[in-house]
Formats: C-alpha cells, sequence, structure tokens
C-alpha cells in the first residue's frame, strides 16, 4: 500500500483510541503532514512526517509504513517513528510538576487531593528538605 489516509493511519498506530477522535483532530487543526495542516481524508505516504499537537506538546512521527488496519502496539514501531524533539518531552515534564499552580481556567474546583497539595504547599510541610542545614553558623 503506497498511501493511507491520515485518519486511518492514526487510528492504526495507536495515536488515537478510535478514528473518529483522529478525524475531529485533524478538522481542529492539530495534524499536519510535512508542515501544513490537514483534513482527514489527506493522503500520507512513507516518509512524511506527521505532527500532532496535544496540548501542550507536538509529537513529531516519521511515516515508515502506510497502514489503515489497526495493529498491535508491539508492531507500532515498525510503521512510524517518533523524531519528537526533546525540548518537547522537556515541557510535558515542566506541565506535569507544575501540576496545580499551573491550573487550566474552566477545570472546575481543585479536587481534595489537589486542596492538600496546595494546603501542604502552603504551610510550608516542603521546606522539611532544608531542616537538616543549619543556616546559623
Amino acid at each position: 500500500m503506497a498511501e493511507a489516509r491520515i485518519d486511518k493511519w492514526l487510528w492504526a498506530v495507536r495515536i488515537f483510541k478510535t478514528r473518529t477522535i483522529a478525524a475531529d483532530a485533524c478538522k481542529k487543526g492539530r495534524i499536519s503532514v510535512n508542515g501544513a495542516q490537514v483534513k482527514p481524508s489527506k493522503s500520507v505516504k512513507v516518509g512524511d512526517t506527521v505532527q500532532v499537537r496535544k496540548a501542550p506538546v507536538t509529537y513529531s512521527f516519521k511515516v515508515l509504513q502506510t497502514i489503515e488496519n489497526r495493529v498491535g502496539a508491539k508492531l507500532v514501531p515498525d510503521m512510524m517513528e517518533n523524531i519528537t524533539p526533546q525540548d518537547q518531552y522537556e515541557l510535558l515534564e515542566m506541565n506535569r510538576i507544575g501540576g496545580f499552580v499551573t491550573r487550566a481556567a474552566g477545570l472546575g474546583r481543585p479536587t481534595k487531593k489537589d486542596r492538600r497539595d496546595m494546603d501542604d504547599f502552603l504551610s510550608g510541610a516542603g521546606d522539611a528538605v532544608f531542616d537538616e542545614f543549619d543556616f546559623d553558623e
């Protein structure tokens, strides 16, 4: 198979759970092939670079094989190569560490765990690390 629809390919290599979600991502402009935003019907071929924007990270993949049927997770490395730059993963890690501090608007009230974490942080419970040092000497 020389070409495959982008929405089918994204679903087949397990980037998205369903083909509908993959097609919606294309329609919302979150998918680009070789730097150009695409519609779900766009064909990809071997050697194309596919960028997938899943906030806050933009993942990049190189197409190694064009498939339209979903494959097992062990076969995915034969179908695509992850070429996402390291700085994108650092951004993801910083977002994960930030946690409740960078809570996006509209996500509702904090959960009980979020509230406990904030209370611990604000009460200085995290200062226990410095107890072993005597700064008065």
